[in-house]
């Protein structure tokens, strides 16, 4: 199993989504001889998922049922332990298409944090790229590589414990792309333009408030970067329904008898914000000069 190669059968030391519904889902990892318990009842590794293909319908001890599903990075967002806040696919997306990533690219990242951006980011460069990831904390650190490893990915990963502030990402002149995601990222602002290519490359802060953004953008011109924008990404949910209007009648001759009936549209009606302020991204270039 790994998070970026789709494997069909589930196998001994897989990490597994359970899902039970759109609202309620987690992760296992797979082990001869486990069970694991839901509110349907117990599922059995053994002879209820290895060997098994994902997507299967899994009933439980108690009759109920749910799906084995391939994790993904999407998925893992949804379902991974909280050792930090995280960013959600909205905000990766965007993160993702502005840092202009593809298979091949390499690109360095602080803060690791639970690694939810770090799972999306090594899934968009492999087979052949590399994330090269800092982290601060000691014990952080060494559960994202322990996560790296479950998940076959730690090829296309580096994690390093240090203070990106101080230290830098322990690489230079190699990334198409640089994200900083920690309290003060203008301190970084330095240290990732040197990580960055020489021929130029792209970068991207994450800050919850706009005072850090003001200092971050500062720094941008000092050291020489161009193209700063900044953006808030908001998500909402649309409410689509079919409402009925009676046609008007606008005046057709009197020996038209056909009566004016209803029309059928659908319209959208604004439901509620999924997510709402998490922060703002800073988008930059190095320049060539």
């Amino acid at each position: 199993m790994s998070f970026v190669e789709y494997g069909d059968t589930i196998k001994d030391g897989d990490t597994a989504i359970v899902f039970l519904g759109h609202e309620s889902m987690f992760p296992v990892k797979v082990q001869h001889g486990t069970v694991t318990q839901t509110k349907y009842g117990v599922i059995r590794h053994s002879t209820d998922l290895i060997g098994k293909k994902y997507g299967s319908k899994v009933t439980c001890s108690k009759g109920g049922w749910v799906f084995i599903l391939h994790p993904t990075p999407e998925l893992w967002t949804m379902n991974l332990p909280h050792r930090t806040q995280i960013l959600y696919s909205t905000d990766i997306s965007i993160i993702t298409m502005m840092l202009e990533l593809k298979p091949g690219s390499i690109v360095c990242e602080s803060g690791t944090g639970s690694g939810s951006l770090s799972h999306a980011l090594i899934r968009t460069v492999a087979p052949t790229g590399h994330l090269y990831t800092v982290e601060f904390h000691q014990q952080r650190a060494e559960k994202a590589r322990e996560e790296f490893r479950e998940h076959g990915v730690e090829h296309l990963v580096t994690v390093i414990n240090q203070d990106v502030c101080k230290n830098g990402f322990g690489v230079s002149n190699i990334a198409d792309a640089v994200f900083l995601d920690i309290p003060s990222p203008w301190e970084a602002i330095g240290h990732a333009k040197s990580a960055l290519k020489a021929e130029g490359g792209r970068i991207c802060s994450f800050s919850p408030c706009i005072e850090q953004v003001q200092r971050t953008c500062l720094a941008m011109e000092e050291y020489g970067f161009t193209e700063i924008n900044t953006l808030e990404i908001l998500l909402r949910v649309y409410n689509v329904r079919t409402i009925s209007l009676q046609i008007p009648d606008l005046g057709k001759a009197a020996e038209d008898n056909s009566s004016t009936g209803t029309v059928q549209f659908k319209s959208g009606v604004p439901l509620r914000e999924v997510v709402g302020h998490t922060g703002y991204l800073t988008f930059a270039t190095k320049s060539l000069v």
